[in-house]
């Protein structure tokens, strides 16, 4: 397959999948979000955790690792000892499509609401999928 083709995108190091990749869990676009628009771009782990409802301790933990393996986010050390998170320069490039997704999310709630039919208090996690028919999605 030659560079610049149509079929580029379906490579598994394409653009897109790796956006994707970035954006697989929804902590780390939460985590951006908050840090940027909330928190004005720092804030130690137990703000981060309660500007982030539902997000426990261990998640928030290693969610923050892998960004600072992937370079979204640095530690930042203060004294008195303290550690205070912060965007780096390439996790504010990724603030700007957050943001339109978020925008675009509020902004249609009706057609999300659509696309979820029944209650999330009703609906099945996979796990209860599965046992409730035996391996066959119903």
């Amino acid at each position: 397959m030659k560079e610049g083709t149509p079929d580029d995108e379906w490579r598994e190091d394409c653009a897109p999948r790796r956006v994707l990749e970035v954006f697989s869990t929804k902590w780390t676009s939460m985590i951006l979000h908050v840090l940027h628009v909330r928190l004005d771009g720092a804030a130690r782990t137990g703000v981060l955790q309660r500007s982030i409802p539902g997000i426990s301790k261990k998640m928030l933990t290693q969610t923050l690792r892998e960004m600072e393996g992937s370079g979204l986010r640095h530690v930042r050390g203060t004294i008195p000892p303290a550690v205070a998170y912060r965007l780096t320069p390439l996790g504010t490039r990724f603030v700007e499509p957050i943001e339109l997704l978020y925008s675009w999310g509020r902004g249609n709630a009706d057609a999300l609401d659509a696309l979820v039919s029944r209650p999330t208090s009703r609906r099945l996690s996979d796990r209860e999928r599965v046992q409730t028919d035996k391996g066959r999605e119903i």
